[in-house]
């Protein structure tokens, strides 16, 4: 979808029409690709998934990729696969994409939630060490908003204890730590294709790994092909039909031939916004940890000042959307969510992930935007700061 825009004097958009959070890139080729698909005997998981898989594990370069028809139900067996079980506690970030933390509670395990570091916002291993229990069987290590983890440091952790180190890399394709592709960091690592990222293709997920018994075991949790329905062994697990379809991995597939593409572009945009948000006193700029080669934002995240309240950063995202610009808190705490008060869980609990949560706000993040529609975005959120009273600040 192309935006149109008429530019002032100063080079920012003085009318645009709707700027959603997040607009697919999809080409031409895509379509053809998903068309091909629509003309065949078979839209159900099929050869194009089998294609899918193998291509994903290449770009990865490891030994097997399983597809899951999302990045939730993927860390779910995951988490299965590893053999985690109820009564069993899992380590997890409170902030992340709760779309797929919410594995853990489906698994019947009990979320072992820990703070962040405030710079990066992924898990801090200090605090990972301090909550490890008997009953620990599992880490989950998320790259937020695209930032890798610190994954030696994590790995030492798993070393000792002789736990899982599952990664969550839903928010973060392309990214690197240390050289590496995040997905090839943890033991067994989860990706998600649902918006906004930069490879969308409706909704799925895929599994990556190493080790053969977790990805047989993945499969078979995943769903029991029509030719396995007499075996024994197969049929004393019950399938979560988690498959994906041929018509999504035609999609998928056809994305990741030309993933390197679809970051470049991104990456433009981030520096149009970083370009702009410089003149935006009191903003946190993007922070990226000493040990990480690359990132790729999954959405671009600005962290107002402390002077803000959570009602004020409401208040702008408010304003934002009164101007055609769709913007979001990133993100609800899980700690403070429904679900997890039975836990035992309470606001005030962790106080980094809530201090950055309640002054987070998600700006528009694709590549059909332009440097026009930027400086409108930012100019906009600048007079929303001023509207709500906070002005600049000190982060």
């Amino acid at each position: 979808m192309e935006y149109e825009a008429e530019e002032g004097g100063d080079g920012a958009a003085d009318s645009v029409q709707f700027l959603p959070l997040s607009d697919p890139d999809v080409t031409l080729e895509d379509i053809a690709a998903v068309e091909t698909v629509l003309r065949s005997s078979r839209f159900s998981s099929g050869p194009v998934v089998e294609a899918f898989e193998a291509a994903f594990a290449a770009y990865l370069g490891r030994k097997f990729a399983v597809a899951t028809s999302s990045g939730t139900m993927g860390l779910l067996l995951a988490l299965l696969a590893h053999g985690v079980e109820p009564g069993d506690e899992v380590i997890a970030t409170p902030y992340s994409f709760r779309e797929t933390v919410h594995a853990i509670a489906l698994s019947g395990a009990r979320p072992v939630f820990v703070d962040i570091d405030y710079w990066s916002g992924t898990i801090a291993p200090a605090k990972v060490e301090a909550a490890l229990t008997e009953k620990t069987r599992a880490i989950v290590g998320s790259n937020t908003n695209g930032h890798p983890a610190p994954w030696d440091e994590l790995r030492e952790i798993v070393k000792k204890k002789r736990i899982a180190l599952l990664e969550d890399s839903t928010e973060a394709i392309g990214s690197k730590y240390k050289g590496r592709l995040v997905g090839a960091l943890g033991d067994t690592s989860v990706f998600d294709f649902s918006q906004p990222g930069p490879l969308v293709c409706g909704e799925g997920g895929m599994v990556v790994t190493d080790d053969i018994d977790v990805a047989v075991a993945l499969k078979r949790f995943r769903a029991h092909k029509f030719a396995e329905r007499s075996s024994v062994v197969v049929g004393s697990c019950a399938p979560y039909q988690a498959e994906m379809s041929d018509i999504t991995a035609a999609l998928g597939l056809a994305q990741l031939n030309r993933i390197e593409e679809i970051l470049e572009k991104r990456k433009l945009i981030e520096h149009f916004y970083f370009k702009h948000i410089k003149s935006f006193e009191g903003i946190k700029d993007p922070y990226i940890a000493p040990d990480v080669t690359e990132v790729h934002w999954f959405l671009y995240v600005v962290h107002l000042g402390t002077r803000f309240s959570r009602s004020s950063r409401d208040s702008i995202v408010e304003d934002l959307g009164v101007e055609n610009i769709e913007a979001a808190a990133y993100s609800a705490p899980l700690h403070t969510q429904r679900r997890y008060l039975d836990c035992g869980y309470r606001r005030g609990d962790f106080l980094v992930t809530e201090k950055i949560s309640d002054r987070c706000v998600a700006l528009p993040f694709h590549a059909h935007l332009t440097e026009s529609h930027i400086a409108f975005i930012v100019e906009t959120m600048k007079d929303a700061s001023v509207n709500v009273g906070a002005g600049a600040a000190i982060y």
